[in-house]
């Protein structure tokens, strides 16, 4: 049995659970749903918030998402396609939000009343008064821009942000004025789910699509799966490749295949693409393969695009990889990423991926089918290199790509710089936008630590980072281009426009 972090995500795969249950079982309807709530929160006394009643109507409204309805009522779309590219995947949850009742900025006991009073003259709305011997600010007048905080020399003024606020990478969650409730703007949302991550309430949750995989599998229909690198130690520490291709095989699926297969290709391409564009006098170039950093360039650096790779990511070059063998198949990327919903309907590379479910989903599909990975057989998986699986860490791109150089001894000068979080690519971004990056590659990953930090993971990044050491080496990126398999890729078209 896995073991949850915690209450909230052993309460989503609760929900989740309910959910694939009843699409497998083809009864799920809108009186069904409203059942799930009384087989998880039972009897009349409240585990985690005021009373029972709030209790189940937020996991009413998990339901729905789950099931793949919106706020406004519509139903879940069987058909991935059928998604819009701009539509939201991340959703604040309204029943559930606290309302966290945080002013940002607040006078400590370390005020000294100075006589210099430089926290109110460098106030400019007058929001900053002295009352009993102490600097007061007014909550009503305060616009949270922290000049008093910098201009006090005792620094006795406090900033806390509320968590969901303080990940937010592009300023896209924000608070509403009148009930204090978070709200996203969703023309700057990128879908990290860094929000969702943060939220100690779990009032921020990603839309689900495990539905219609779950109504497939239960059907026999001809579904593949392709699962990102960051899988290793999600399912615990002991279990391997070989359990997990075998569990998933058992649900249904035709076959898994690794999208680190597909990351081996992506290397040699943008390792070229690379080599092109610095011979034509390029300053530097980007990763693509995530969606997060991808659509942060769109939206915050939009100028800097051009340097964006032209390259396919991990998760479309195995898509479309087995497209291309199997005309008929529909092909479900497995990962830690809420982005990758938002970039599989992408128009120019929708043709590769039908369904996107998180590692969250997919441990939820277990218990619904009652399969468990630890007890699974040990099947051989051997197609991918070492570097192609380290994708899932934080410079794992970077190794990849240094490794085919090498191994090629191709004549080029690579001084990469590795970002992840919010803060490290924004600076980063900003350093190339003005010419003065230290480097001419930038390897950006949303989320902090690289993959095995996404926001629809099961085990801590430290838990999933340790099994990378571990693994069976593999091959080198050089030796992978004599594989079988990478000659294929060869025929695969692995550009994004």
């Amino acid at each position: 049995m896995i073991q949850f972090e915690n209450q909230l995500k052993k309460l989503k795969h609760e929900v989740l659970t309910e959910v694939a249950k009843l699409a497998k079982e083809d009864k799920l309807t809108p009186l069904e749903i409203e059942k799930i709530p009384y087989e998880i929160i039972k009897g009349d006394k409240p585990q985690y918030r005021c009373c029972v009643y709030k209790e189940r109507a937020i996991v009413l409204e998990r339901s729905k998402l789950a099931a793949g309805y919106l706020a406004n009522g519509d139903n879940v779309n069987d058909e991935f396609i059928d998604i819009s590219p701009d539509d939201q995947i991340i959703y604040v949850i309204e029943a559930a939000c606290d309302k966290c009742p945080i002013n940002r900025y607040n006078v400590t006991d370390s005020c000294r009343n100075c006589l210099a009073h430089k926290c109110k003259e460098t106030c400019n709305f007058g929001a900053i008064s002295y009352i009993n011997g102490r600097a007061y600010i007014n909550q009503e007048l305060c616009k949270e821009c922290g000049m008093c905080k910098k201009a006090c020399p005792y620094d006795a003024i406090s900033d806390v942000m509320r968590p969901c606020k303080g990940s937010c990478p592009t300023g896209a969650l924000e608070i509403d004025p009148e009930d204090r409730k978070a709200m996203i703007k969703e023309e700057t949302c990128v879908n990290c789910g860094s929000c969702m991550s943060a939220c100690p309430f779990g009032a921020i949750s990603d839309k689900s699509l495990i539905v219609p995989v779950a109504k497939g599998l239960a059907k026999g229909k001809n579904l593949y799966a392709v699962v990102a690198p960051a899988i290793t130690g999600q399912f615990g520490m002991k279990t391997t490749y070989g359990q997990i291709k075998n569990a998933i095989k058992k649900l249904g699926f035709k076959d898994m295949v690794e999208a680190a297969c597909g990351a081996d290709a992506v290397t040699i391409h943008e390792s070229n693409e690379f080599i092109e564009r610095m011979e034509n006098g390029d300053k530097y170039m980007t990763n693509s393969c995530c969606p997060g950093f991808l659509t942060y360039v769109e939206k915050m650096f939009p100028g800097e695009l051009n340097k964006v790779s032209g390259t396919v990511s991990p998760m479309v070059a195995t898509g479309r990889y087995i497209k291309s063998q199997d005309p008929e198949a529909k092909v479900v990327f497995i990962g830690p990423c809420t982005a990758k919903k938002s970039e599989a309907v992408r128009e120019s590379i929708k043709d590769a991926v039908d369904y996107v479910l998180t590692f969250e989903e997919l441990q939820a599909l277990f218990s619904a089918f009652e399969i468990e990975v630890a007890e699974c057989t040990d099947e051989i998986v051997d197609d991918a290199s070492i570097f192609g699986r380290g994708f899932g860490v934080h410079g794992g791109l970077t190794a990849a790509i240094e490794n085919y150089v090498k191994g090629e001894k191709l004549e080029i000068d690579f001084k990469p710089v590795k970002v992840s979080g919010g803060a490290e690519i924004k600076k980063a971004m900003t350093m190339g936008k003005i010419g003065k990056l230290q480097g001419n590659f930038i390897e950006g990953m949303m989320c902090e630590g690289g993959c095995i930090n996404g926001a629809g993971t099961l085990a801590t990044a430290m838990k999933a980072k340790a099994p990378f050491t571990k693994i069976n080496l593999g091959t080198t990126i050089k030796a992978v281009l004599d594989n079988k398999k990478i000659e294929e890729y060869k025929n695969i078209n692995l550009e994004r426009e």
